[in-house]
């Protein structure tokens, strides 16, 4: 896979889907910034930071990823792949759904996917030495460009959705917790359901991880 270095962008998820888009890079490829100025993470908040943690984009062809991933749900699928290496570095690390990377009770990052055509860009931003964008930080020798590759390289053998989620069902019970916004309204998680497809119940509302 292609890997693109930047001392600083604006936000490597806004630089990959636009050089995409534009046809001047295509999938597989990733890009990586040891600095990030204007980075966008759920619901368009900023996430942004400095050297030493990690902000960093992967852009994959949706038949390199298995057959049964349900595209509303690829944030999930995304984002549990790097919460397995993390917990190699903490075992409390933790997912809330659908996208947020936690440490105990403190978010340290998070994974949001675009779709173009048929390519699936995954924007991650993790807080791996220093404590920015009023988060935790998971305090680790690890460099953003080891935890790159090792991401790079679990991605070359993808689990499928199934084996995944298997795991991830199990661990959806933290997030109860919790609320998620749905439109404009903010929605406690205490009673939802959690659908095969990675989508949630919610009274009589179906919302989806498609984030």
């Amino acid at each position: 896979m292609e890997i693109l270095y930047f001392e600083t962008l604006a936000s490597t998820q806004l630089y990959l889907t636009q050089e995409i888009r534009e046809g001047r890079l295509c999938a597989p490829v990733a890009v990586i910034a040891w600095m990030q100025t204007g980075g966008i993470g759920s619901r368009n908040n900023r996430w942004e930071g400095s050297e030493g943690n990690f902000f960093a984009s992967v852009a994959l062809a949706q038949e390199a990823l298995p057959d049964d991933l349900p595209i509303a749900s690829a944030s999930i699928y995304f984002a549990w792949l790097m919460r397995e290496l993390l917990a190699q570095e903490d075992p409390e690390i933790w997912l809330k759904w659908p996208n947020d990377l936690y440490l105990r009770e403190g978010k340290i990052g998070g994974v949001v996917t675009q779709r173009i055509k048929k390519t699936l860009v995954a924007g991650i931003g993790v807080n791996l030495k220093k404590k920015e964008n009023f988060f935790d930080a998971l305090e680790t020798e690890l460099s953003p460009m080891i935890l790159l590759d090792m991401y790079l390289k679990r991605l070359e053998n993808p689990p499928s959705w199934k084996s995944l989620f298997s795991k991830y069902r199990i661990e959806f019970e933290k997030s109860r917790r919790f609320g998620v916004h749905a439109g404009t309204e903010y929605k406690s998680l205490e009673n939802a359901r959690l659908m095969e497809d990675g989508s949630l119940m919610i009274g009589n509302e179906r919302i989806t991880g498609n984030r």
